[in-house]
């Protein structure tokens, strides 16, 4: 194996965070000499970096590591992320070694024990950045934070990532700029509960002010905020067009009654004023959202109540999710916990609706122009490729290689069922 570059291929559930976690461990494995390959390739090493958010994000991590060990018997297999935190037993069987949050940095010495040195690797301790050029590329995620203090009742992140800290504003910085030089045109900044960044008492809108002003990165994203976590100071900082005009916001449900049960932080009255107050501040801005339905308790008039709430605040997209009970949290031994053919009408009717308040949104933009960053050729057919606008929406053009990783203007001239037809403007 010393003569040769082991390929390591990871999969990632979940969140953003976890995305970001692994786009840094594959970044330092590819410095010391590994190949990273995608997940579906035959490979020396498999990493799961897993999601245990839903029960189903548990089964897809049990399901991959099964299926890696018969694709190669003789791999090495790591399983790490929440589910590992959360469980590690329920993984043992299943991974040679099984790593938690708080042992996740300690996946590339493990690695290196296991191979030994790399010939021809390009930085010999794995703890430097990789050298290979144009492995950063179009859009990436740089973690700023980490653990959860909210004690929402169906949630079992503040279980597996309990430690909430920040990192430094000039350490971001860094990394910013290191990502810029290596050609990325967008940063998405993620974290568990990215509204309460806060270190030596810079905030979330110091950190923002200090990116613009010590960068030059062409787009700047936040992952997800709450609506108790917005203010009119940060807001204004939207008054810069390198911050991308969307907003992840959590809602997880528009009843009063059910965000107390969830103990939520806010009431439905709380989330439209901060809604409002972005689409006032941020005009052309998408507001994506999460909302859970079935969970427990929840009535058929409760229901409605959440379901006209999101017809109601003009969202670009909801994500839904049907309750998944995890043990340990206050809502697993609640009352009146929903049977799967409830939860399966209701999501159902919640996807619905989605999928109309995401033509809703797309069909303001229609005729006008807007900068898109391309990032790949889709599989649809030959020469279509496809990228975001700063506002969320995926726009599908005929085009070439020579547009990937390039902001271009694009004018909207289609509505499908998963973005916008565009047209290039020369």
């Amino acid at each position: 194996m010393k003569n040769q570059s082991p390929k390591v291929a990871f999969y990632t559930l979940g969140c953003k965070l976890n995305q970001s976690e692994t786009e840094s461990l594959a970044d330092k494995l590819r410095g010391a000499g590994y190949q990273i390959v995608a997940p579906g390739d035959v490979a020396d090493i498999y990493v799961a970096n897993t999601c245990t958010v839903t029960h189903v994000a548990d089964r897809k991590s049990r399901h991959w590591l099964r299926m890696v060990r018969r694709r190669n018997p003789q791999a090495f297999i790591i399983a790490t992320g929440c589910y590992a935190q959360r469980v590690p037993r329920e993984l043992v069987p299943l991974a040679d070694v099984v790593l938690g949050n708080e042992e996740k940095l300690r996946l590339p010495q493990i690695v290196g024990q296991k191979f030994g040195p790399v010939v021809g690797s390009c930085v010999a301790d794995v703890s430097q950045p990789p050298c290979s050029e144009g492995v950063v590329r179009k859009r990436t995620m740089i973690k700023i934070q980490d653990g959860c203090r909210y004690s929402c009742a169906y949630c079992i992140v503040p279980y597996v990532r309990p430690h909430e800290y920040s990192l430094p504003v000039s350490e971001i910085i860094e990394k910013i700029k290191t990502k810029e030089a290596k050609g990325c045109k967008e940063v998405v900044l993620t974290g568990a509960t990215v509204g309460r960044y806060n270190h030596d008492g810079a905030g979330i809108r110091v950190l923002l002010e200090r990116i613009l002003e010590n960068t030059h990165i062409e787009r700047l994203r936040l992952s997800s905020l709450q609506p108790q976590e917005l203010s009119d100071e940060l807001l204004s900082l939207w008054q810069d067009k390198r911050l991308c005009r969307h907003f992840h916001l959590a809602l997880q449900s528009g009843s009063g009654t059910v965000l107390r049960r969830m103990k939520r932080c806010y009431s439905p009255a709380d989330y439209r004023a901060a809604a409002q107050r972005i689409q006032q501040a941020v005009p052309g801005v998408a507001i994506t959202t999460d909302v859970i339905v079935g969970f427990p308790g929840e009535s058929d008039e409760e229901f409605e109540e959440s379901h006209d709430f999101c017809r109601q605040i003009g969202l670009a997209d909801i994500h839904v999710f049907p309750f998944s009970p995890r043990k340990g949290t206050l809502a697993a031994d609640m009352d009146g916990q929903s049977k799967d053919s409830v939860k399966k009408k209701r999501g159902q009717r919640m996807l619905k609706l989605a999928d109309e308040a995401r033509q809703t949104f797309y069909r303001q933009f229609l005729g006008h122009t807007l900068p898109v960053l391309w990032e790949r050729k889709t599989r649809l057919h030959n020469g279509i490729y496809s990228g975001l606008t700063d506002n969320y929406i995926r726009v599908y053009v005929q085009g070439d290689a020579s547009m990937v990783n390039m902001v271009m203007p694009v004018r909207l001239k289609g509505v499908c069922s998963n973005g916008m037809q565009g047209e290039p403007v020369l």
